[in-house]
């Protein structure tokens, strides 16, 4: 092996040598030229000993160094018979296997597809020896195969003469082993083979980078060269990462794979069992039936032939009435379906003619209702005339003093609703003047004739479209969508207002509950111990909350004791604002809803702290009175006839709007049109008060132009939301007819005159020292006269 490892290496020196393209490079050659034992060619050099010497063209780096440990392992394996050769061992039919792992270790390292290392070619002898001395010296491949053998034939002759007398199986098993040995001999064989194949091949590429690096004459060049190399080699090594990563994944897949295999062969096995235990019992089975059905023929033969004819006649007879039983049943049992299928038929018509009956007494009703309003509506207006003579006069008095007395009686009554909605609200309030009990009964007939002819075609289609929504969610599931923005803005069932509005709530202070889960509780036992200075006035306001309530119109109400604790703990939870006239109605609008203590302290603390402007409900109401310079912004554009009609008559709307904004409706609006607004104002912000506020005043914009006196304007807009009925209406006015209505646009605008009013009231905050400091000096001089002339 080394003699033709010395071969080609001379050889390629020559070559180089004489190749003009090569020689200037000589120098760098990696594979210097090694002297050939003298003397000594072709087989005699391959079988001399002589001590292993490294090949010169052996680096020192990690590749090689395993290559030259591999060619010291092998040597010594094979140091028994080294005058074999391997190079045409593939002619032996047993030695076409590769050994394990060769190509997959190859395609590893190299990242290219590998091919089987081709048989190497004769190399030629030395160019300084002449030819007939080669052809003498250099044995070709079928000889030294063929001296190999008669070597081994000439030392194993003796052993074949002293086992003739051994049996055949004995030869035959020592020609197994040594043809073992020999197939174990060549496979080494080729795998040094290989290796070597390989460490030329990584020599060739060191020597071809080293001789780019040497032809660059720029440092930076070489320098970015062996950048370049190094990415290569990070690159290769990444890959080969991969790789190993990919092939532990591919690994266990494939051990996942055989456990679901085992796993499924183990199921299949278990249903074969199953299944064939089955099969038995099914043979069982049907053998048992097969012989209880012949047993009982034989004995209904024997018994049949023991018993007389008188008996036999008896109990054919006696089988006979059992037939005629069971014909009887039958036609009773048709006749009964029959029945039962009529009488389904008339509940059904009957049930259909109720329900029919239902609606056209709800549009009876209804129209009744319309009738007596605008009876009473007749009555107010003939109150109102002044060109009626003292006797007519008397008269209409008497016949509304009649309709007062009625309450409603033909009306109210004709249903199973009481006085109070489903939330505690009187539905006809309470008014110390006259016209006001006539006005307000007039609102409660319309309001009962709106109800009656559109709950059926309203409440049924909402409530499906909410159960809808809802159906398999939990309370936090629910996130914030355009479809749930469509929905709050129809109005929310009050089967699920209470889900709704606790999520909500608990979406807008989920950061601060989530820090201080027993926030309530603490905020309430400090209220006990120290009491805010608010809660004098906080006293004095409950018993004036919702007083057309009747949950809160009783001092010893369960409902007052809690709105108690909540105003409290809330002014002990934002001291800046403490407690500000019109928080008690919103936490009591809460409190009804939520039916939770807990839940209506959040709300009221969402509403305030996070939904509300900033300084909204602080001692000077800025941002508040910011909002009605807004809300007057948005009159002049969305309804100029009416911001003129009330410019005309210097009306100053924000003194009916300024309640509306700050408690959020709260006993300005019906309770059925009331929550509606609220169930958009929680999900949505302050901008459904500027929707709505500007709808009810759309809603009543005809109504509002025809009055031409400020009094009577003024005495109108105190009570005129309490006289629309029409909810669905009002709802498409604020989301259809007003817009559009860009959230951008409103902050702007509030940014603007918050701003101005912040500098107006600096102003006014000067001046009001400035009369101070002014009064205060006039005084002292009029004290100065006084004390002068009292001299004099």
């Amino acid at each position: 092996m080394l003699y033709w490892l010395q071969q080609l290496q001379v050889k390629r020196w020559r070559h180089r040598q004489t190749n003009p393209e090569t020689t200037s490079n000589t120098a760098d050659d990696f594979l210097p030229t090694l002297k050939s034992p003298l003397g000594l060619v072709g087989e005699a050099a391959a079988s001399a000993s002589m001590p292993w010497t490294p090949l010169a063209n052996m680096s020192i780096k990690h590749p090689l160094i395993e290559i030259q440990n591999s060619v010291h392992s092998l040597r010594k394996r094979t140091s028994q018979d080294l005058s074999q050769s391997m190079f045409y061992s593939d002619t032996m039919p047993w030695t076409h296997r590769e050994p394990k792992g060769t190509s997959s270790a190859a395609s590893s390292s190299s990242g290219t597809p590998t091919k089987t290392p081709p048989p190497p070619l004769p190399l030629a002898c030395p160019a300084d020896q002449a030819s007939s001395s080669c052809s003498r010296a250099s044995p070709s491949p079928m000889e030294m195969w063929s001296g190999g053998a008669k070597t081994r034939s000439s030392s194993t002759m003796p052993l074949l003469r002293r086992n003739m007398t051994s049996t055949s199986s004995d030869r035959t098993s020592r020609l197994q082993q040594e043809k073992e040995m020999l197939m174990e001999e060549v496979k080494a064989q080729k795998e040094l083979v290989w290796i070597l194949h390989k460490a030329l091949e990584a020599a060739q590429l060191e020597k071809r980078t080293c001789a780019e690096f040497l032809a660059e004459q720029d440092e930076q060049e070489r320098l970015e060269l062996l950048r370049h190399r190094e990415r290569q080699a990070a690159n290769l090594r990444g890959r080969l990462e991969d790789a190993k990563m990919e092939a532990e994944t591919l690994r266990r897949s494939l051990a996942d794979r055989d456990a679901q295999v085992g796993e499924l062969q183990d199921n299949i096995r278990r249903l074969t069992e199953k299944n064939n235990a089955k099969q038995q019992v099914i043979v069982k089975l049907s053998d048992q039936v097969t012989s209880s059905l012949s047993d009982a023929r034989q004995s209904s033969s024997s018994s049949a032939q023991a018993l007389d004819p008188q008996s036999f006649k008896q109990l054919q007879q006696k089988i006979e009435n059992l037939k005629d039983d069971i014909e009887a049943y039958k036609i009773q049992n048709k006749f009964l379906n029959s029945e039962i299928y009529q009488l389904t038929k008339l509940w059904r018509k009957s049930s259909e003619q109720e329900k029919s009956l239902m609606v056209k007494c709800a549009y009876l009703e209804a129209g009744n209702c319309q009738m007596e309003s605008r009876y009473l509506g007749v009555l107010r207006k003939l109150q109102e005339t002044k060109s009626l003579d003292p006797g007519q006069r008397e008269a209409v008095q008497k016949m509304v003093e009649d309709a007062l007395r009625g309450e409603l009686n033909g009306v109210i009554e004709l249903s199973s609703d009481t006085n109070h909605d489903k939330y505690g609200f009187k539905i006809i309030p309470d008014y110390e003047v006259e016209d006001m009990k006539l006005l307000a009964k007039i609102q409660a007939l319309e309001i009962r004739s709106h109800n009656l002819l559109h709950q059926e075609g309203v409440e049924h289609p909402l409530l499906n479209r909410w159960a809808q929504y809802l159906a398999g969610r939990s309370d936090d599931d629910l996130c914030a969508s355009p479809e749930l923005k469509v929905l709050l803005r129809g109005g929310v069932p009050r089967e699920y207002r209470q889900r709704v509005w606790r999520w909500v709530v608990r979406a807008r202070t989920k950061t601060i509950r989530e820090s201080h889960p027993q926030r309530y509780e603490q905020l309430c036992e400090k209220s006990r111990t120290s009491p805010h200075s608010v809660s004098r006035q906080i006293q004095l306001d409950l018993h004036r909350t919702l007083t057309t309530n009747q949950l809160f119109s009783s001092p010893s109400s369960p409902a007052i004791q809690q709105l108690r604790r909540i105003l409290l703990a809330f002014s002990w939870q934002n001291p800046a604002i403490g407690y500000c006239q019109g928080l008690n109605r919103l936490a009591a609008i809460a409190l009804l809803v939520l039916q939770s203590e807990e839940d209506a302290f959040w709300c009221l603390v969402a509403v305030v702290e996070t939904i509300m402007p900033q300084d909204y409900y602080t001692k000077n109401l800025v941002a508040s009175q910011a909002d009605q310079r807004v809300l007057k912004d948005f009159l002049l554009e969305k309804l100029p006839r009416l911001s003129a009609h009330f410019e005309g008559h210097n009306i100053d709307v924000s003194l009916i709007t300024f309640n509306w904004f700050l408690v959020v409706f709260v006993e300005s609006l019906p309770s059925d049109i009331l929550l509606p607004v609220w169930d958009a104002f929680l999900y949505e912000g302050t901008k459904v008060i500027f929707r709505y506020a500007l709808a009810l005043f759309k809603y009543k914009e005809d109504d509002i132009l025809k009055i031409h006196d400020g009094v009577e304007i003024y005495q109108y807009l105190r009570f005129f939301t309490k006289t629309i009925s029409d909810s669905r209406k009002l709802m498409s006015i604020a989301f259809n007819d007003m817009n559009p209505f860009p959230g951008r646009l409103l902050r702007n605008r509030r940014a603007q005159h918050l701003e101005r009013l912040q500098g107006e009231l600096c102003e006014l905050e000067e001046q009001q020292k400035e009369f101070v400091v002014e009064n205060t000096e006039r005084k002292d001089k009029e004290l100065d006269m006084t004390a002068s002339e009292d001299d004099d």
